[in-house]
């Protein structure tokens, strides 16, 4: 039998019987179409997430204080673990290679304006910080450079900061009051947004020396440098070890790259996106044990008719070929509707919830439709070599 005959009349066989066969496919339908929608909900929050990290630049390393990786030492060398200072940030900003750096203390402390006062994040950083993290001032200036010893008490507030505080008038020049100290507004910062839930817009930056006084701290939390992009990150980190331990007198603190911080997060957003699909490949399973049901029952009620066709010349491969290829125009049916309608669902919740990232992973969709084919296959096996291994005499005896 030709293979343009044997495709036509398992496409007429499914047609013959519409109800059976899409309620066969509704499961496969239903399997690809949650894979369709959940590895495209995985995939843009995947690129959300790296999105978010990567806006503040790619050329970073943030050096923390302790080391966090596990090493054998005495306990008493444990509590010589020395603190990262201004000075640390000062000698590592003239290292080769090295653009800027920003020193950061972060705390949440009342701030006071006029007749307002409220909660929010305070941060402790250094001039660079427009350079370093990407953001710029909307109005006005950020913190001055060289004040690490006795800065000013200047502060730059964010965008929500600002509007809270002094509303729609200016805040450039008003005194606020943070702690027990009184500082000058300087500078507004465009807005950010969230960062992986932290508003950065809910902010005020002051000084880091100011920042260590107001939480009575000793180390800055960390510190964050740019290297040039023509510079190797493991040149760079290597510098910045030797400096530090030369320093400290041993390595009491972990350099972390963006490089790294992506790798891992990319390894968790992958393995997220990849549950997820899986939870969607379990209708899948559904839908091939209905196709595996389906062809069985086939088989029963056209024994006659495989009867038939053998008697009239049919091989046992023409049986075996034409069970096969109604299981996969089944799943192929099913397949290709199931993409269809996950797609279409994927437009719906990408315009009516813009806030909701999605993104179209082609690649478990092609993998996702592969599987349909192969559940076709699979299940359309053993009832078609049952089918095959009629006897002609016996199959047209059986009514």
């Amino acid at each position: 039998m030709r293979l343009a005959d044997l495709l036509m009349l398992s496409f007429r066989t499914i047609t013959s019987h519409k109800l059976r066969s899409s309620l066969t496919a509704l499961g496969l339908i239903i399997g690809i179409a949650a894979v369709v929608i959940l590895t495209s909900i995985g995939r843009g929050i995947h690129t959300f997430v790296l999105a978010e990290f990567t806006q503040f630049g790619t050329n970073l390393v943030s050096v923390s204080p302790g080391k966090k990786s596990t090493f054998g030492i005495s306990g008493a060398t444990v509590s010589t673990v020395r603190p990262l200072t201004i000075a640390d940030a000062v000698s590592m900003s003239k290292l080769e290679n090295i653009i800027a750096v920003v020193p950061v203390v972060q705390g949440n402390a009342r701030i006071e304006a006029e007749n307002k006062q409220r909660r929010t994040n305070v941060i402790g950083v250094g001039a660079a910080v427009p350079e370093v993290w990407k953001i710029k001032t909307a109005i006005g200036r950020f913190l001055p450079a060289g004040e690490q010893g006795n800065p000013r008490a200047f502060a730059v507030l964010g965008n929500k900061s600002a509007s809270e505080l002094f509303g729609v008038v200016s805040p450039l020049g008003k005194r606020i009051r943070i702690g027990s100290d009184r500082y000058r507004v300087i500078g507004v910062m465009e807005k950010k947004g969230q960062l992986l839930g932290f508003d950065m817009d809910d902010t005020v930056y002051i000084p880091a020396v100011k920042a260590l006084e107001l939480f009575d701290r000793e180390s800055l939390m960390e510190i964050d440098l740019l290297y040039k992009s023509s510079a190797s990150v493991a040149t760079v980190q290597k510098s910045i070890n030797r400096l530090l331990v030369s320093r400290h007198g041993l390595e009491d603190f972990t350099i972390v790259t963006q490089n790294q911080m992506l790798e891992k997060m990319d390894s968790i957003l992958n393995i997220l996106t990849l549950a997820v699909a899986a939870l969607g490949g379990v209708s899948l399973l559904v839908g091939s044990v209905g196709i595996l049901t389906i062809m069985t029952i086939a088989v029963s009620e056209r024994i006659s008719e495989i009867g038939l066709l053998r008697a009239i010349g049919a091989e046992r491969r023409t049986i075996f070929q034409l069970f096969l290829s109604e299981a996969l125009a089944l799943s192929a049916t099913g397949g290709i509707i199931g993409v269809l309608l996950g797609m279409s669902i994927v437009q719906v919740l990408d315009a009516a919830l813009p806030a909701l990232p999605v993104e179209i992973a082609w690649a478990y969709i092609m993998m996702a439709f592969i599987v349909s084919l192969l559940i076709g296959i699979i299940a359309g096996v053993a009832p078609a070599m049952k089918a095959a291994r009629l006897e002609p005499l016996e199959a047209l005896r059986t009514e």
